[in-house]
């Protein structure tokens, strides 16, 4: 592709050298090719201005902020982040542009909003949707892994391109507010945004909570129209100030467009009447949870928003498959019951055990730890948490990379009460799944959170198997059960 036309509606402030073909596009120094075009990003470890010379030495056109000292073609960009991701969907030929993109961005509840949409669209609209998440990416029934809730912009347009080849239609996707910050996403255009949620999480990457909210906010700059729930105290201020077309969802704010009212709760699944602008009906879904009615909410004010009928949206919720990792119930041979949940936040941890506790008939045991090389200041807090709505806490590891277990343990026991005695402490994860299992009694829930969907676990730069089923499992295979 000639270099005229990749970088065609890209800002930049400076140019030299001729119209050069170009063969490839990277930001990553090591893969540069004769004919490549380097976008030099700075990065959190490395800056790619210092691989400039080494670009060009080896054949490149470069994308960089400052002027080098070395000819050209060179060409300059105040923004070199956004200026990759256009690059990424000239490259890929603007797959996003004929594909109905759905963005769904906040702390918790992205995944499971994402497996729901994806659902209720394929149901109604018998079509082939995309998705892109935290669990994996999706073309159809095709499955591809994810490395990341949303991947970088060279893969991300890459992985819409495939959607758009395979026949997808519609594309929902996980947006981060890493994503967001870093310009993932520039040179996709929304046709609709929902936000969950903010609350206490990545403070290690943004610094503060008002960051935090600046960066999902930035995701209704894209989009045509936004969805946001306004139980949430950002999601009210978000439905005030969001440069887009805004619609809002609630449980206890009357004034919301999409409202739910009866609020039922079960062991097994939920049920509420939404009232919506385009009438009303009962709901029923199949994953148990509070939490669950707020993320089907954002689903209907979406779908209807995409012109679905009603009814057709509420009988697909109806049948909906449970999402891996997000309060999944794990089959044992034992009178107690075993949850699986990815809560990694204090309100998720929250919540989760909330449910929990909900359908616990005797006792409630949380297994848990907290990822290393992340926000430090969460840890007290989910202990806190789990001290209060628990009968006992296995205090466990949960993706220490380059941290101490035990040194992230005592961080999140600094949260539990003075005198706390329910307490177990395993850094092993492995053992402690299988102390927590022997604890079990009739009536009990267990729950393991914290892992989810992963199938590892991250230790020292490396990431060891780990399945949390396959743990269970084999307890019950060696007791005889």
């Amino acid at each position: 592709m000639q270099l005229s036309r990749l970088t065609r509606g890209i800002a930049l402030t400076d140019r030299v050298g001729q119209d050069v073909e170009i063969t490839s596009l990277t930001c990553d120094s090591r893969t540069v090719r004769p004919g490549a075009l380097f976008v030099a990003i700075e990065g959190e470890r490395y800056d790619g201005a210092a691989f400039l010379q080494e670009a060009m030495e080896k054949g490149a056109a470069v994308v960089c902020r400052c002027p080098p000292e070395i000819p050209g073609p060179w060409l300059l960009t105040e923004d070199p982040r956004k200026a990759f991701g256009l690059l990424s969907a000239n490259w890929f030929g603007r797959p996003g542009d004929r594909m109905t993109m759905i963005g769904i961005t906040g702390t918790n509840g992205k995944t499971t909003t994402t497996y729901l949409l994806k659902w209720v669209l394929e149901e109604v609209l018998h079509t082939k949707v995309g998705l892109i998440g935290t669990n994996q990416n999706l073309i159809g029934e095709e499955v591809l892994p994810a490395e990341r809730t949303t991947p970088d912009a060279y893969t991300l347009h890459h992985l819409l391109a495939q959607m758009e080849q395979s026949g997808c239609t519609h594309v929902v996707m996980e947006v981060s507010s890493h994503a967001l910050a870093q310009e993932r996403t520039a040179g996709l255009w929304f046709r609709g945004g929902i936000f969950t949620n903010l609350t206490r999480d990545h403070l290690d990457f943004h610094g503060t909570m008002e960051a935090y909210a600046a960066a999902k906010e930035r995701l209704f700059a894209q989009c045509q129209e936004g969805f946001f729930n306004l139980d949430d105290s950002v999601g009210r201020r978000f439905a005030q100030t969001a440069p887009c077309l805004r619609h809002t969802y609630a449980e206890n704010k009357k004034e919301a467009e999409v409202l739910a009212k009866n609020l039922r709760l079960y062991p097994d699944h939920v049920s509420f009447t939404v009232v919506t602008p385009e009438g009303s009906g009962s709901v029923t879904l199949p994953i148990p949870g509070e939490f669950t009615v707020y993320n089907a909410l954002g689903v209907i004010g979406c779908a209807l928003g995409l012109g679905l009928p009603l009814d057709g949206v509420i009988a697909a919720l109806a049948k909906v498959p449970g999402v891996k990792g997000r309060a999944e119930v794990v089959p044992v041979p034992a009178p107690y019951t075993v949850l699986i949940d990815y809560a990694h936040t204090p309100d998720a941890l929250e919540k989760i055990l909330t449910t929990a506790r909900s359908v616990t008939q005797c006792r409630l045991l949380c297994l848990f730890g907290c990822g290393g090389d992340r926000d430090r200041s969460k840890r007290p807090i989910m202990g806190e948490i789990a001290a209060g709505l628990s009968d006992c806490v296995i205090l466990t590891s949960d993706n220490p990379r380059t941290e101490a277990p035990e040194k992230i343990m005592h961080e999140i026991a600094a949260g539990f009460p003075p005198g706390f005695q329910t307490l177990v402490w395993e850094p092993d994860r492995r053992k402690a799944i299988r102390t927590a299992l022997a604890m079990g009694r009739a009536g009990d829930v267990i729950l393991l959170a914290g892992k989810g969907h992963e199938t590892y676990q991250e230790v020292k730069g490396q990431r060891n198997h780990l399945d949390e089923r396959e743990e269970i499992a084999s307890f019950f295979r060696k007791n005889g059960l």
